[in-house]
């Protein structure tokens, strides 16, 4: 028999203390830096965001996530034999975030490793656990995005500091018998790694370099525009599908002009994007499974029917997964 995978619950968190544009744009002039509400809403569509306290790790808003996860699609811990986290914000160098969840989740045994790929780490994350179960590696699999971007915030950088947030998404993804996720398609391109990067890291007990993100957000905007599109045709080829087979677009929500543009691009009406952005900011490799949840949750979101994901991120890393929930 052929196996396939299927998403069967889906779970997210966001820590307690949210930050809207007033909140950050006060805490900017303090250093004697300007913004204003109007102008972070033009360019990004961002309203507010979630950061964490001191104290709080990433594994800690992956442990909520997939608790959630789980309760919804009816599993137990203990049945996880794989479990892939997408970060870039990892608890520490090692041993992998995946890892300290699995402890904190209580259970051992499975494979448990992380996946970086930025903003696209959910979708990669996805695209290998999908391949694991297809291979009967793996029967039942916990994926997660999650970050705590506000750890490596420039906050003398008003250009890049509005835009991110913290939080975790979950899916559980099990062997099935009937096709869940429909096709995937992951990509990178090397040679743009200067324009979305933290170029920092630890040698000798030092920091060597520079521990913030940095971006050249022009070149990223004018890259992910054309990559998503790329990505979101591959995937439906793969599948055999058209744009108009798709019910809900759940793009990375890292800019709701990109977002526009994708699905312009894919003549889909913007009530057929899910959207979280505005509240959330950019949690990169936790936006897709944090948008996915909240839909789900909302009822926007139905069992039936077919969504496509895709994410764009630093690396230069892209992809897509097409699904039926």
């Amino acid at each position: 028999m052929k196996i396939f995978s299927r998403i069967t619950g889906t779970g997210s968190f966001l820590p307690p203390r949210r930050l809207t544009n007033a909140d950050l744009v006060a805490q900017l002039a303090a250093q004697g830096l300007e913004s204003n509400d109007e102008w972070i809403v033009e360019r990004t569509g961002i309203r507010a965001r979630h950061f964490v306290d001191v104290g709080i790790h990433c594994s800690d808003l992956a442990l909520q996530a997939s608790q959630r996860a789980l309760q919804a699609a009816g599993v137990a811990a203990r049945d996880i034999d794989l479990i892939i986290v997408g970060t870039s914000t990892p608890d520490m160098v090692f041993p992998s975030t995946a890892c300290i969840l699995q402890g904190k989740l209580g259970v051992r045994g499975g494979a448990a490793f992380d996946v970086q790929a930025v903003c696209s780490g959910f979708i990669y994350a996805l695209t290998v656990a999908d391949a694991m179960i297809r291979s009967g590696v793996a029967t039942k699999a916990l994926v997660i995005g999650a970050e705590v971007f506000s750890r490596i915030l420039d906050f003398k950088d008003r250009t890049t500091c509005v835009l991110f947030g913290d939080g975790a998404g979950a899916v559980v993804l099990e062997a099935s018998a009937e096709p869940g996720i429909l096709a995937t398609d992951i990509h990178a391109d090397g040679k743009y790694t200067d324009i979305l990067c933290v170029p920092g890291h630890v040698s000798g007990g030092a920091i060597l370099g520079e521990p913030l993100l940095r971006m050249d957000g022009q070149a990223v905007f004018k890259l992910a525009v054309g990559v998503l599109d790329e990505t979101a045709r591959a995937v439906l080829a793969k599948a055999g599908l058209s744009a108009a087979d798709i019910d809900w677009l759940i793009p990375h929500q890292a800019n709701i002009r990109i977002m526009q543009s994708a699905a312009r691009k894919l003549k889909l009406p913007m009530d057929k994007v899910v959207i979280t952005v505005d509240q959330h900011g950019n949690t990169s490799a936790a936006s897709i499974p944090l948008a996915l949840d909240t839909a789900v949750r909302s009822g926007q979101v139905k069992a039936g029917q077919t969504l496509l994901l895709e994410g764009v991120g630093g690396g230069f890393t892209w992809g897509a997964v097409l699904l039926k929930l």
